[in-house]
């Protein structure tokens, strides 16, 4: 390595179509630091590459899903359960042959 480098002929990063296509935020977009456990980022980058999709846009699609779906409180589990069970209790036919 050297002790000095020359930059005074380098060029911009705002020069360099790339490199500006490479920091542009795309619109609708922020960006954001989070901390993920090892495991979940290695199963989103497993599932997005047999998707051929990012890893980063699986999880925010997985994300949105989680926010438009109806969450499952109380009410909802138990109106399930009866649904279920319905079929189960059903009395026997009682009627005349």
């Amino acid at each position: 390595m050297r002790n000095e480098y020359d930059f005074s002929k380098a060029k911009k990063v705002s020069e360099i179509k790339h490199l500006t296509d490479l920091q542009a935020i795309p619109a609708g977009k922020k960006r954001i630091t989070i901390m993920l456990d090892d495991d979940v980022i290695g199963l989103f980058k497993k599932q997005a590459e047999s998707s051929g999709i990012g890893y980063q846009t699986l999880i925010n699609q997985t994300l949105r899903n989680s926010l438009e779906s109806e969450p499952v409180n109380a009410d909802l589990l138990r109106k399930v359960i009866r649904e279920e069970l319905a079929v189960y209790i059903t009395p026997p036919d009682h009627s005349p042959r």
